[in-house]
């Protein structure tokens, strides 16, 4: 390799970089790194290379791909030649490496992770090439906020580092070569990530976000297929071929169906629990103080799986998706696990659903930080969850009516549809996006409409209340209760006559919920529709309860958890059950923003994020924030029917 710099036909500059030895990952000068930062190894990079000095830009990506000038300006960033080139996914970074690589005969591609981390340190071990600070030159509005400000992106303004590359730190976060994997505890040479995975690891920070992501040893990640105002990306030349080993498969899941059995004769009631869910973990994932917004579906081993998001602050970019499992015949729920993760950003909101032998999992994927910028994603499992499709963006845009809500069906003609918070907010609404194809295509069907009012004069393009519970009546119709916008001081409800594309509102027979709260709606496998919540809000001081059967069987004034059921489609709710053990006084911990609670004959747990399933077997599965209730069809309705009227 020569030592001087070499710029190819499009103007870009790459700069010779020697091969060497590096401490990769964040070292004790860190006061809390992320979980995947550590821990720290050494790394050697046998060949040279030449990195480009800077991202690519506008101008030169277009050279490759005119098409991108339609992007130019997404959400007010990078709309001149020299800025660097945003809404570039990692399919067309690589794309754009191989094209140079034919026109020029040189071997480019992205950089390793490895090679991304050894060029920006330049032989530094601090936080930041530049030291233990990032200066003021590098910043361009380092704060995560709800909605990102349009900042410059040209390329080559910040200071270079000791081996002559600009923008390392925050300008764009940078497609890296490899999937997202943990790091190992021993030296590497030429590392290079596993041979598949959820995420393409991104390097480097960028404008819109907390500082501390700009660091040298900061690691995020992104689903290739995204486009983001936030990730561009800086080609190497390199002879080296970082191949990744090919990952062999866990032979030990047992995929074999189960045989379900009640868990007593027929006609009898059972109730079971609470037990917890949300467990302490082994050694390796990663649980924070902010387990919630679970979700739950069965499996054909005869296993439940449990999922939910843990994190600091609801709209950190350090959140994760946990998982579960519940053994057939076993009566504690295995530790923890990862279960998804795309590093350093927002997950907020989670569904599963078994369908005929396949497991779906949709989730919120956020550009960054908080929940109001999101895609939301499916992606498939035929061995009980054990094994995952790559995800697939049921849309791409990170915006708006995209936060996943437990609680996907599939309708009676085959169509899937997911219930999604159409705000960020408390009040506003929620949409629904269906497939009609398994989830490889799906529409929003109220999209185009404007914002609802809410009320029984006229009809609307969104279901009234966020995180709402829907179902398929047995007429076609679609039915939801939501969260907030109150009708006549009660719970809205909305039913749609076609397909979601207009609803009607009215108040339903039940009480609002509020913050900390979301309920359950679902058909159960006997026919009948199934609907829990809470009799009070979260922000009542003062409970006022409601009628309802206790359980110890008496009709009483009681506050809490209660699960009420139609026979008739929804036209009446006669069985109103509370939803707490028959047992003296005991208290439990509700996790989430739930805490702890005492429950009693009249009193059941006040709050939490509702999940649901039903196993072959009839037993009804309700999950709270961090709590698992089991119940039969016979025990809700043990005693007579109740005019509560």
């Amino acid at each position: 390799m020569t030592s001087a710099p070499i710029e190819n036909e499009l103007g870009m500059r790459l700069v010779p970089v020697e091969s060497g030895t590096f401490t990769m990952g964040a070292g004790d000068d860190v006061a809390d790194p992320a979980y995947d930062e550590r821990p720290r190894h050494a790394v050697t990079i046998r060949e040279p290379l030449y990195v480009a000095d800077s991202p690519v830009t506008n101008a030169q990506y277009e050279r490759f791909d005119e098409t991108h000038a339609a992007r130019r300006g997404m959400r007010g960033f990078s709309t001149a030649d020299d800025e660097a080139a945003i809404g570039v996914s990692w399919h067309d970074a690589v794309a754009f490496c191989a094209w140079l690589r034919e026109r020029t005969g040189d071997p480019y591609r992205l950089p390793t992770e490895a090679e991304w981390e050894y060029t920006c340190r330049a032989g530094t071990d601090t936080p930041y090439h530049t030291g233990d600070r990032v200066p003021a030159a590098y910043r361009r509005h380092q704060t995560d906020d709800w909605h990102p400000t349009p900042v410059d992106l040209t390329v080559g303004q910040t200071p270079a580092n000791a081996w002559g590359l600009t923008d390392c730190h925050g300008l764009v976060e940078e497609w890296c070569l490899d999937w997202h994997a943990l790091y190992p505890n021993e030296p590497r040479t030429d590392p290079v990530g596993p041979a598949s995975g959820v995420a393409r690891v991104t390097r480097g920070g960028s404008h819109n976000t907390d500082v501390r992501h700009l660091r040298s040893a900061s690691r995020s990640g992104a689903l290739p297929a995204t486009r983001s105002w936030l990730i561009g990306f800086r080609p190497v030349i390199s002879t080296h071929d970082p191949t990744p080993a090919a990952t062999a498969e866990d032979p030990t899941n047992d995929r074999r169906p189960h045989s379900w059995r009640p868990p007593t004769p027929a006609g009898e009631p059972f109730f079971d629990g609470p037990i917890r869910f949300v467990r302490p973990t082994d050694r390796g994932t990663v649980v924070r103080t902010h387990n919630h917004c679970p979700a739950v579906t069965w499996c054909r081993d005869g296993s439940l799986l449990a999922i939910w998001f843990s994190t600091e602050d609801e709209t950190d970019r350090e959140m994760v998706i946990l998982g579960s499992r519940l053994a057939p015949g076993a009566t504690a729920w295995t530790p923890a696990s990862r279960f998804f993760d795309v590093p350093d950003r927002n997950l907020t909101g989670s569904a599963l659903l078994h369908d005929d032998g396949t497991v779906y999992h949709f989730n919120g994927v956020g550009a960054a930080s908080h929940w109001a910028n999101l895609a939301p994603i499916v992606r498939t499992s035929t061995d009980h969850g054990h094994t995952w499709s790559q995800p697939r963006l049921i849309d791409a845009t990170f915006t708006y009516r995209h936060q996943v809500i437990a609680g996907a069906f599939r309708t009676r003609d085959g169509a899937l549809v997911l219930p999604c918070d159409a705000v960020s907010s408390g009040h506003g609404g929620t949409a629904i996006h269906i497939s009609p194809d398994g989830g490889h295509t799906w529409r929003d069907p109220g999209a185009s409409s404007p914002p609802p009012r809410f009320d029984a004069a006229e009809p609307g393009g969104w279901i009234a209340g966020i995180h709402a519970g829907i179902t398929e009546l047995e007429d076609g119709r679609l039915l939801a209760f939501g969260r907030g916008d109150t009708i006549d001081g009660c719970m809205p409800q909305s039913v749609s006559s076609d397909g979601g594309r207009t609803w009607r509102y009215e108040p339903s027979p039940f009480p609002p919920i509020s913050g900390g709260q979301r309920l359950v709606l679902r058909r159960l496998r006997e026919g009948p529709l199934l609907f829990a919540s809470f009799t009070d809000p979260s922000d009542r001081d003062d409970p006022a309860g409601m009628r309802l059967r206790t359980p110890s069987g008496a009709l009483a004034q009681a506050t809490g958890l209660f699960v009420a059921v139609s026979v008739d489609d929804g036209d009446s709710w006669p069985i109103r059950r509370l939803i707490a053990p028959d047992e003296p006084s005991r208290t439990y911990d509700g996790g989430g923003w739930t805490g702890d609670f005492t429950t009693s004959d009249t009193t059941a747990e006040p709050m939490g994020y509702l999940a649901a399933t039903q196993t072959p077997d009839g037993v009804i599965h309700l999950l709270s924030s961090a709590l698992h209730y089991r119940f039969n069809l016979d025990w809700l309705m043990a005693g007579e029917n109740v005019d509560w009227a």
